[in-house]
C-alpha cells in the first residue's frame, strides 16, 4: 500500500493477539461482534485469527468458523497466524487475506513457544514462502522477542541482524514487522533496531525485491506509546495495536497487554497524522468489550474520553 507521508495504518489484533491470551473463551458470534465492531469504526486490516494447535491456545479453536462468517463486503484484509506448512493450508482454505508468520529470535523462547529453534522457524518459513508465493498470497513475517526474551535476556543487535538476513535469504516477504513480545524496548532501541531493518531492505530491494515494515508493541512495561511514536518518527507507516488494550503473548512470563488502539490513535491524531479511524466511534464500544470479557481493560482513552469531546475524533 502507498501511504501518504502523515498516513500510519492500524493493523487490529485484538480479535488474534488480544483473545488468545485472554481467560474470557468469547463465542464466534461474540468475537464477530468485535470484528464489526471495529471495521464501523475504520480499521481496514484486522488480524483475527490464528491457524495453531486448540490444545496450546484454545481461544483460537473456531478459527475455521470466524473466517468463515467475517463480512467480505467492507473493504477489509482478513489476517491469519500461520506456524507452518499445515497452518498454511488452512489459512489458504478459510479465505484470509494475508498471513502472519512468527520467526522468535530467540532459542529459548522460540522451542517454548512454537517447539523449534530459531533457525528451525526460518526454514519453515521458507517453505510457507514458496507455498505463499506460489498461491499469490502477501506475507508478514513477525520477528517475536526482537528486543528481549524473557529466558536469554537482552536480544543483541547482532543476533536480530543474523534473524533478519537469514528470514530474507529464505524469502522475502511483502511486510517485515518488528515485535517487543514482552514489553522491554525503549525508543532508542527502536531507533537502532528500525536502522538495521533498513539497511537489509536496501540490500534486499537491489537483489531480491524489497518489503514494507511494520512494528508491534507491547505495554508490558508502559514504554509501547512511546515506541510507536519512534518507529513514526523514523518512517514507520503501519503499527499494530489491540482494543482495548487486551492480550499479549500467551507464553511470555507476566505478559501484559498491546498498546491500546484507541490511546494510539488519539496520539497519532493530535500529533497530525491520519489514520481514517474514527476514535469516538471506536471508545464508544468499550462498554461492550469490559462487559463481553467480563473484566476491565488497561487502555485510557476509553475511560477518559476523546479531547476535546466536541470535536469530530476522524482524521
Amino acid at each position: 500500500m502507498n501511504l501518504s507521508s502523515n498516513h500510519v495504518e492500524i493493523v487490529e489484533v485484538a480479535p488474534r493477539d488480544g483473545l488468545q491470551s485472554d481467560p474470557t473463551l468469547l463465542s464466534t458470534a461474540d468475537k464477530l461482534a468485535l470484528i464489526n465492531r471495529t471495521i464501523d469504526a475504520g480499521i481496514r486490516r484486522i488480524e483475527v485469527v490464528s491457524f495453531v494447535n486448540p490444545k496450546r491456545v484454545p481461544q483460537m479453536a473456531d478459527a475455521d468458523a470466524v473466517m468463515a462468517a467475517v463480512p467480505r463486503d467492507r473493504d477489509v484484509s482478513y489476517i491469519g497466524l500461520v506456524l507452518n506448512a499445515r497452518g498454511f493450508e488452512r489459512a489458504v482454505d478459510s479465505g484470509v487475506d494475508e498471513i502472519n508468520v512468527v520467526v522468535v529470535c530467540t532459542d529459548t523462547f522460540a522451542e517454548k513457544n512454537q517447539g523449534q529453534t530459531t533457525q528451525g522457524l526460518i526454514d519453515t518459513w521458507g517453505e510457507i514462502a514458496t507455498a505463499a508465493q506460489a498461491a499469490d498470497m502477501p506475507t508478514t513475517v513477525t520477528l517475536a522477542a526482537s528486543f528481549g526474551c524473557p529466558y536469554e535476556g537482552e536480544v543483541s543487535r547482532e543476533r536480530f541482524e543474523w534473524v533478519v538476513e537469514e528470514v530474507l535469504r529464505a524469502g522475502v516477504p511483502t511486510e517485515l514487522a518488528i515485535a517487543d513480545s514482552i514489553g522491554v524496548a525503549v525508543p532508542s532501541d527502536v531507533e537502532h533496531r528500525i536502522h538495521s531493518v533498513n539497511q537489509a531492505n536496501e540490500a534486499a530491494t537491489n537483489s531480491r525485491g524489497g518489503f514494507a515494515l511494520r512494528c508491534h508493541f507491547h505495554n508490558t512495561r508502559n514504554t509501547g506509546l512511546a515506541n510507536a511514536v519512534a518507529a513514526v518518527q523514523a518512517g514507520v507507516r503501519v503499527l499494530d495495536s489491540s482494543f482495548g488494550g487486551i492480550g499479549g503473548c500467551p507464553f511470555a512470563p507476566n505478559a501484559t497487554g498491546n498498546i491500546p488502539t484507541e490511546d494510539l490513535v488519539y496520539l497519532l491524531h493530535r500529533m497530525g497524522y491520519d489514520t481514517g479511524v474514527d476514535l469516538e466511534r471506536l471508545t464508544s464500544n468499550i462498554g461492550w468489550l469490559e462487559s463481553t470479557l467480563d473484566h476491565s481493560v488497561p487502555g485510557l482513552v476509553g475511560k477518559a474520553g476523546v479531547f476535546p469531546a466536541s470535536a469530530s475524533s476522524a482524521r
